[in-house]
């Protein structure tokens, strides 16, 4: 009986000593998942530390199963919003994608990189490997947009300053200035104007690659 509750407890010992192992899968480096937004943010109105919030479109898969289903939540905070300027230099906007929740309410850190956004209409894309966004400026766009303010003051100054000038007598010499007014005024407001802003609508569809392996619990 003694040497029974001897090898009892030595057992035990022994099954305590064992250590505990979770079982896990892992997101394998390389693995690509597709995002839909579900808030709107653009460099108008954003700023550094604003929540981003996305859903998985996509499954993602490891060891012939699925990881990660349709409908995960993604969060991710935007770590740089930078403006449009004036004629030249482009909006910008990063954000890193942070944290996933599973539908078991299990929260994942993450952290892969923005590879592709939809471009909504613009010229706005993913930029190097540090997933920014930004707005191709187009020199060529910007002059043009030069010039056609030149051109709309043109007519419009030249109307005006006939009219003004026939008041006064001399509609010509009231033409010329017009015109010379007109077409400063529509240059001078070419080049204040902005170039357009990066703009993630509630839908945008961006590419998120793990560039590193992510151990998920199960």
């Amino acid at each position: 009986m003694r040497l029974r509750i001897q090898f009892v407890r030595y057992l035990i010992l022994m099954i305590s000593a064992l250590p505990i192992c979770v079982s896990a899968a892992e997101i394998p480096q390389g693995a690509r998942v597709m995002l839909r937004l579900e808030n709107s943010v653009n460099t108008r109105t954003a700023k550094e530390g604003d929540t981003v919030y996305l859903r998985t479109s996509t499954p993602i898969a490891g060891k012939s199963r699925i990881l990660v289903p349709i409908g995960s939540y993604v969060q991710g905070v935007i770590t740089r919003s930078q403006r449009s300027a004036r004629v030249h230099g482009q909006a910008q906007m990063a954000i890193a994608l942070q944290t996933l929740m599973l539908p078991n309410g299990t929260t994942v850190d993450i952290g892969p990189r923005i590879g592709s956004v939809d471009s909504n209409g613009s010229d706005q894309r993913v930029t190097g490997k540090d997933g920014k966004i930004e707005q191709q400026g187009d020199g060529v766009k910007d002059a043009g947009r030069i010039v056609a303010g030149a051109f709309g003051g043109l007519f419009g100054g030249a109307a005006a300053g006939g009219l003004i000038g026939g008041i006064a007598g001399n509609a010509s010499r009231g033409a010329g200035i017009g015109i010379g007014a007109g077409i400063a005024f529509g240059v001078v407001s070419a080049i204040l104007a902005r170039g357009k802003e990066v703009e993630l609508r509630p839908g945008t569809t961006v590419d998120a690659i793990f560039d590193r392996a992510v151990t998920i619990p199960e």
